[in-house]
C-alpha cells in the first residue's frame, strides 16, 4: 500500500467510526475551554479546594454541571446524519446545543431544591417541562454519539414504566405516569444521574485526561519504538510489536478503534513487509487493540463503571484483570510465533529498528509516570486522584525533555481531544442511565434475576451460555459500556444469586464477552478498521481476527469457573491455577496454527493435521479447565486426559516430520 493510499484509508476509517465534524475556526476554542472548565470543577470536587463550592459543594449539583457542560458539545461535534458530516453546522444544531445548555443549567441552578424538596417525585410544572426536554435531548445526543441501536434501546426502556403493567408476565411491573417517569429520569440519583454518570465524574475524567496527555506528549511513539527495539528483529517481529504496543496503548485511549488507528499505521505495513498477508496483519492488530482495552493498569471506561457497581476500588478491578489479560496476550503471541515459524517469516533487519538505548534515554519518564500511577492505585488506594498526580508529573517531565516538549498548539490539541472523548462518553452514559433508571423505577431490577434463573431452569452452565450470548449480541449493537451496564443490572444478579458465582468474575465475564463483538463478524468494528488500514477485505480480516483471538472466547469461562484466575483465593492456589492455565493456553494457541514450540509442525497433509491438531486442542482445553464444581471431573482426571491426548499427538507429529523429510508421506495425507 502506498503512503497516500494508507493515509486515505486511515482517514476513511476515522470518519466511518467517529462521524465527528471539524468546527469552524471561530468555534474551535470551545472544546478546549470546556475541558479547562471541567478540569477546574473536577479538581475542586475531588481535592475539596473550595474554589467553586457554589457548583461542587453539592454532589448532585456537580453531576448536573458535568452533563450541562459537555452535552451541548455533542450537537456541535456530531451531525444529525453522516451524509452532512462535511457541511457547515446548521442553525438547528446551534439551537439544540443552546437548548441543552439552558435546560442543563436549569437543573444545576435548582440542584439543591431537587434534593431537599424531593422533586424526583413531586416537582413544579417548570421542572416537569424541563425534564421532558432533557429526556428528548439526551436520547438524541446518545443517538448521534453512539448510533441508532443505543437510541432505540434507551428510548424503549426509558418509556417502559408507562406500559409496565401490560407487559407479559416475566417483565410485568408497576406502571408510572409520563410525568412521574420524566421526573424520575432527570431528578433522581438512579437514572441519568445514576452509577454510570457517577463513575464518569468520580473516576473516568482523570484517566481520560491522563491518556490524552500521554498520547499527545509522545507516549504512543515511545511505546511503539520500544516495542520495535525489543521485538522487531525476532521471527514475526512486527506482529509481536503490535501486541506489545497495543497492549500499552490501551492505557492511553481506552478505545479499540483508537488503538487500531494509532499503532496499526506502523505495525500493519511492517507486517506486510516481512510477508504476512493483509488480512492476517489486520487481524493481528484488531486482536491486539481489543486486548489493549482489557489490559491494566488503565482499562476502558467500562472498568471504572464496574468498580462502582461492585462497590470496590478500581484497583481491585485492575488487579482482577491481570491474569486474564496475560493469558489473552500469551495466546495471541503464541499464535503469531507459530504462524511465523510455520511459514518461515523472519523479523526486520536490526539496522532498520530504533536503538533500545536511545529510545529509553529519550522516553524513560513515561515508564516512571506509569510506576507512580500503579503505586498510587495499588499501594495508596487513591484511584480518584492518582491520574491527576501522574498527569502533573508527566507534564513537568515532558517540558524538561527537549524531544517532546509542548508548545501552545500541542496544548490546544490535547484540550480539544479530551473534550471530544468526554462529550461522546457523557452522551452515551446519560442515555444508558435512563435504561438503568427504568428498571429501578418499576422494581424490575429486583425480579428480573429470578426470571432469568427460572428461564434457565436453575442450570448455571445454561445461565453462563445465556450471559455470553446476550453480552455478545448487545455488544454488536451498543457500545461495550452500554451493554455492560444493562447486563450488570439485569443478568449479573442472576448469575451471582442463582449460580453462586463470584461477583467480580461475573462482571468480568460480561465485560469480556461484550468486547468480543470487536473481532467477531458480522460487525467486528475493530477488525474492519484494521482492514481499512491494511487494504484488506473486511470479512476476511474479521475471520482472521476471530481465529487469532479465539482464546478469548473461553478465557471468561475459565475465570468464572475458578475465580483464582482473577486473584480471588490463596496465593499458592492462584499461582498453581495460573501455571496450569498458562500451559493450556500455549497448547490451545499452538493447535490453532498447527505448530508447537519444541515439537515443530503438527502434521503434514489434511488428515494428519486434523488428527494431531485436534488432540493438542483437546489437551490444551482440558489442561486449562479448572476441575471440580460445575466441571464433573477432578483436576487430576483432567490432567490425565490432557496428557493422554498430548503424548500421542507429539509422537504422531514427530513421525510425520520424519517421514515428510524422507519424502515418504503418502499423497493426500
Amino acid at each position: 500500500m502506498t503512503k497516500v493510499n494508507q493515509d486515505d484509508g486511515i482517514k476513511q476509517a476515522k470518519e466511518k467510526i467517529s462521524q465527528m465534524r471539524a468546527l469552524p475556526n471561530l468555534l474551535r476554542w470551545i472544546p478546549g475551554a470546556v475541558t479547562v472548565i471541567l478540569m477546574l470543577m473536577t479538581l475542586d470536587y475531588l481535592f475539596n479546594l473550595g474554589w467553586l463550592r457554589f457548583i461542587t459543594g453539592l454532589e448532585t449539583q456537580f453531576y448536573y454541571a458535568v452533563v450541562a457542560l459537555l452535552l451541548p458539545l455533542v450537537y456541535l461535534l456530531w451531525p444529525i446524519r453522516a451524509s452532512v458530516l462535511h457541511h457547515p453546522i446548521p442553525w438547528y444544531d446551534f439551537l439544540l446545543s443552546a437548548a441543552t445548555l439552558l435546560v442543563g443549567g436549569y437543573f444545576v441552578y435548582n440542584a439543591e431544591s431537587i434534593l431537599e424538596r424531593g422533586w424526583a417525585f413531586a416537582a413544579p410544572d417548570t421542572a416537569i417541562v424541563a425534564s421532558y426536554a432533557y429526556w428528548l435531548l439526551i436520547i438524541e445526543a446518545a443517538r448521534r454519539a453512539g448510533g441508532w441501536p443505543i437510541a432505540v434501546i434507551v428510548s424503549a426502556f426509558s418509556l417502559y414504566p408507562l406500559v409496565a403493567d401490560v407487559m407479559p408476565g416475566p417483565i410485568q411491573a408497576f406502571p408510572s405516569s409520563l410525568e412521574e417517569t420524566a421526573m424520575y429520569h432527570t431528578m433522581s440519583t438512579e437514572s441519568i444521574m445514576g452509577v454510570p454518570l457517577q463513575a464518569f465524574a468520580g473516576l473516568v475524567i482523570g484517566f481520560l485526561v491522563f491518556g490524552v496527555v500521554l498520547q499527545k506528549s509522545g507516549g504512543g511513539k515511545f511505546f511503539i519504538n520500544l516495542a520495535f527495539a525489543l521485538l522487531g528483529h525476532v521471527r514475526g517481529g512486527p506482529a509481536k510489536v503490535s501486541i506489545f504496543s497495543s497492549g500499552l496503548m490501551g492505557s492511553m485511549s481506552g478505545s479499540v478503534i483508537s488503538n487500531v488507528l494509532t499503532t496499526g499505521v506502523l505495525s500493519i505495513p511492517a507486517m506486510r513487509r516481512i510477508g504476512m498477508t493483509r488480512s492476517f496483519a489486520g487481524g493481528v492488530e484488531a486482536c491486539a487493540s481489543t486486548g489493549g482495552v482489557l489490559m491494566p493498569p488503565v482499562m476502558g471506561a467500562t472498568a471504572f463503571v464496574m468498580a462502582m457497581f461492585l462497590d470496590v476500588p478500581y484497583a481491585a478491578v485492575a488487579l482482577a484483570a491481570v491474569i486474564p489479560s496475560v493469558l489473552y496476550f500469551l495466546g495471541l503471541f503464541i499464535q503469531i510465533d507459530a504462524y511465523a515459524a510455520r511459514n518461515d517469516i523472519k523479523g526486520l533487519p536490526s539496522a532498520e529498528l530504533p536503538s533500545l538505548w536511545t529510545t529509553l534515554k529519550e522516553g524513560w519518564y513515561f515508564i516512571f509516570v506509569f510506576v507512580l500511577l500503579v503505586w498510587m492505585l495499588l499501594v495508596m488506594q487513591r484511584e480518584a486522584v492518582a491520574p491527576f498526580y501522574a498527569t502533573a508529573l508527566l507534564l513537568i517531565l515532558n517540558q524538561l525533555s527537549r524531544h517532546n516538549r509542548w508548545g501552545w498548539k500541542d496544548l490546544g490539541e490535547s484540550l480539544s481531544s479530551a473534550a471530544h472523548l468526554f462529550a461522546g462518553l457523557i452522551a452515551i452514559l446519560a442515555g444508558v442511565g435512563m435504561l438503568v433508571g427504568a428498571l429501578s423505577m418499576t422494581g424490575l431490577s429486583g425480579t428480573i434475576a429470578n426470571d432469568f434463573i427460572h428461564l434457565a431452569g436453575g442450570s448455571v452452565p445454561l445461565l453462563l451460555l445465556m450471559g455470553a450470548l446476550t453480552s455478545f449480541v448487545l455488544g454488536i449493537g451498543m457500545t461495550v459500556t452500554a451493554a455492560y451496564i444493562f447486563l450488570a443490572v439485569a443478568l449479573a444478579p442472576a448469575l451471582i444469586q442463582g449460580g453462586g458465582l463470584d461477583p467480580m468474575a461475573v462482571h468480568m465475564f460480561i465485560l469480556y464477552w461484550g468486547m468480543l463483538s470487536f473481532i467477531t463478524p458480522p460487525v467486528a468494528l475493530g477488525a474492519f478498521a484494521a482492514a481499512t488500514v491494511a487494504g484488506a477485505r473486511p470479512m476476511a480480516t474479521g475471520l482472521q481476527a476471530m481465529r487469532l483471538g479465539s482464546v478469548i472466547y473461553f478465557i471468561p469461562f475459565l475465570f468464572v469457573l475458578n475465580p483464582a484466575l482473577i486473584m480471588q483465593g490463596e496465593p499458592l492456589q492462584i499461582l498453581l491455577v495460573f501455571i496450569q492455565a498458562l500451559f493450556g493456553i500455549v497448547l490451545f494457541a499452538s493447535a490453532m496454527q498447527g505448530y508447537l514450540i519444541g515439537v515443530g509442525r503438527l502434521g503434514h497433509g489434511v488428515i494428519q493435521e486434523t488428527v494431531i491438531r485436534g488432540l493438542v486442542l483437546i489437551s490444551g482445553l482440558t489442561l486449562a479447565l479448572p476441575g471440580g464444581g460445575m466441571v464433573p471431573l477432578s483436576q487430576l482426571e483432567l490432567l490425565g486426559i490432557s496428557l493422554a491426548a498430548l503424548v500421542p499427538a507429539v509422537l504422531l507429529a514427530r513421525w510425520s516430520q520424519r517421514y515428510s523429510r524422507n519424502g515418504s508421506t503418502e499423497p493426500g495425507l
